[in-house]
């Protein structure tokens, strides 16, 4: 029977109540929903109902307890739909086939020849049937959406403009699912990761999580109540193109002196090699050895960049006021060399009591960000009016 447009809006709005108890809480009684989210029992069945045929939802065993009839424990079956990421990177792309916990089944790899969209998705196209020819997963657990993560201003699948590929209005969401004939979400890269870390990461029982990455370039999203905040434009977080110093080194974006020309990953190693007058193949990791070996000009520029950007997120945080921050990205890999004057900073510029900065150690966070935005979209976490999947 078709629902009438009021009936579909209130079950539309009771399965994202229920999907984030479960998710929050894992596996409880039908009574126990009804008694938390404050839902009638027969609003709580109607729901179940409609998720367990769907098989996104499942049933336990009945609890051990007085006699008489026992409650079965309903949880969410993460096992029962398959979700991929993509991590759109200069000449490659992180790829994760993983669970509705974002859980990784299969991860790789693969290179692409360049980075114009045609070719971009095609490689995604061809990495999705790899994946699901090399899964671990249960049978019959099927496909049900894809995401894109792009380090640019994404609004509604199209990527307005990416500085680090040369995109402009490119429509990368439904370019993929023109190919492979599912759905598929965009996002940018950080927001995908603030997403996953909010879901099931280092966020997940927080209402205001801030996500700092720091890579090749630096920006903070922030997710909010479970959405993420894009802004007017879908800029929202690009808090490496605040201004650093007028006169600093040009940028991608155009500008000069942008907070990443002074202080993303790359940066950090370039100046540190430079003022070493070491050859071009050190990287981040040659770094932090010297840094632990006492080396001043590793030591100096990491905290250099600790203490600029824990500045802008005193910012950040009197206007945000984030619970929690969790830092990701290559730049993780400087440790408290970064954060701890990252956190002194923060402490000065903060108007109230901080929050914690916790960095997500996981190399696969960014792709698994990536399946986050197909996750979220199937459960519904989150609603956008007028954003669709691309089909």
């Amino acid at each position: 029977m078709k629902l009438k447009g009021d009936q579909q809006t209130s079950r539309s709005i009771n399965r994202r109540l229920i999907l984030n108890l479960l998710r929050r809480e894992g596996a409880i009684s039908r009574a126990e929903i009804a008694a938390i989210t404050g839902l009638s029992p027969a609003a709580v069945t109607f729901v179940v109902t409609d998720l367990l045929h769907e098989n996104i939802l499942m049933e336990g065993e009945a609890s051990v307890g007085a006699p008489g009839r026992r409650p079965i424990p309903i949880n969410i079956n993460y096992a029962g739909r398959l979700v991929v990421g993509f991590k759109l990177m200069v000449g490659a792309i992180d790829c994760v086939l993983t669970d509705l916990a974002t859980t990784p089944l299969v991860s790789k790899r693969v290179a692409v020849p360049d980075q114009s969209p045609r070719s971009t998705v095609e490689a995604c196209a061809a990495a999705v049937s790899q994946l699901l020819a090399d899964r671990a997963a249960p049978t019959g657990a099927q496909l049900s959406g894809i995401g894109i993560a792009v380090p640019g201003v994404i609004d509604n699948g199209v990527c307005r403009l990416s500085h680090r590929f040369n995109w402009t209005d490119v429509p990368i969401a439904a370019m993929l699912a023109d190919l492979v004939n599912v759905p598929v979400w965009a996002d940018d890269d950080t927001n995908a990761f603030a997403l996953a870390q909010q879901l099931f990461g280092l966020g997940r029982h927080h209402r205001t999580v801030g996500a700092l990455a720091i890579g090749a370039g630096i920006s903070c999203a922030v997710v909010i109540d479970g959405s993420v905040h894009h802004g007017a434009n879908g800029a929202a977080g690009k808090i490496g193109h605040s201004i650093y110093d007028p006169n600093g080194p040009q940028c991608e974006c155009g500008r000069r002196g942008c907070l990443q020309t002074f202080f993303s990953e790359p940066a950090l190693v370039k100046r540190w090699r430079e003022r070493k007058g070491l050859s071009a193949d050190v990287d981040r990791y040659d770094m932090v050895r010297a840094a632990k070996t006492g080396d001043e000009v590793a030591v100096n520029l990491l905290r250099e960049a600790g203490e600029g950007i824990g500045r802008f997120l005193g910012s950040f945080c009197n206007i945000i006021d984030p619970e929690v921050i969790v830092g990701g990205g290559e730049a993780v890999s400087f440790g408290d060399y970064l954060f701890e004057p990252m956190r002194d900073a923060l402490r000065r510029y903060a108007m109230w009591t901080p929050p914690p900065i916790t960095p997500d150690w996981a190399d696969d966070s960014w792709a698994r960000g990536a399946a986050a935005l197909a996750t979220q979209r199937l459960f519904d976490f989150e609603s956008r009016p007028g954003e669709v999947a691309a089909v």
